[in-house]
């Protein structure tokens, strides 16, 4: 669920992989040792990095469930998907609506060679070599264009994209152009790495990430909260709006313990009219 600048198409199992980073912190099985050697850096700054990659996944679950049971959305665009790993968008959206349609968008070469093969016997679900910073020219190519239909409400979903672009005013310029391309009624679900910017022990540690991986494939911007929610702009927030994800609409009481991790993270979810 990450940007990834375009790819060469060659399989590189020696060097660090975001989306493997990812399966990593997940407790999957597609990794190898230059992701978890990363991975280990991460933990040793933050021990709660596996429980905060499953806190993500719960909120991006409650999100698709409440989109596909109150809000009759039943096609998604899954920006940056990252590896198939379990509950997947299409599993949890098909768990709802057996029809639903989803079209996962990531040009990463690994993404591509584990996802084709995964989902080659779902019907309703597809993935799309596209470039996720041109929203154009990937609403218009043929892997997306004949699964997505335009006319009607889409789910998009911007989930641990954004931050991966590291410039401002690109990452503006990208969420606002998939917003635009969206039609009347289609819902945007966006999470993003934050920095309170408050002198407080949770800005501290958002700016000692940046700067520890800024060189490695896990390089990220955690942003300002008024940065955030530009991205939100001419949308109609979803209640309780831009929040940790742990504060939107949890099952229930927290067993876990939260983490720093908690605290340097928002999501929302937004409708455009």
């Amino acid at each position: 669920m990450h940007d990834r600048p375009a790819q060469s198409g060659v399989l590189d199992f020696d060097r660090p992989n975001l989306a493997r980073l990812v399966d990593a912190l997940l407790g999957g099985r597609d990794n190898y040792a230059a992701d978890r050697a990363l991975v280990d850096r991460l933990l040793d700054l933050d021990p709660g990095a596996r429980q905060m990659a499953r806190d993500h996944r719960d909120w991006v679950l409650r999100c698709l469930r409440l989109l596909v049971t109150a809000h009759g959305v039943d096609q998604f665009i899954d920006l940056g998907s990252g590896l198939p790993t379990t509950d997947n968008t299409h599993q949890i959206v098909q768990r709802y609506n057996a029809e639903a349609r989803v079209v996962y968008v990531d040009n990463d070469p690994v993404v591509q060679a584990y996802g084709r093969a995964l989902l080659e016997e779902n019907e309703q679900t597809h993935m799309a070599s596209c470039d996720l910073t041109d929203a154009a020219a990937a609403m218009a190519s043929p892997d997306l264009a004949r699964h997505i239909d335009v006319e009607r409400p889409i789910g998009l979903m911007l989930c641990s994209v954004v931050h991966h672009i590291l410039d401002d005013d690109a990452a503006a310029a990208v969420v606002r152009a998939w917003v635009d391309a969206l039609p009347s009624g289609s819902y945007v679900m966006l999470t993003h790495d934050y920095d309170p910017d408050d002198g407080s022990q949770h800005s501290a540690l958002a700016r000692k990430l940046d700067l520890a991986f800024r060189d490695t494939p896990l390089a990220s911007v955690h942003r300002t909260r008024a940065r955030i929610e530009r991205y939100f702009d001419g949308l109609e927030l979803v209640e309780p709006g831009i929040t940790y994800l742990h504060k939107w609409w949890p099952d229930g009481p927290r067993i876990r313990d939260l983490t720093g991790l908690n605290y340097i993270i928002l999501g929302g979810v937004a409708r455009k009219p």
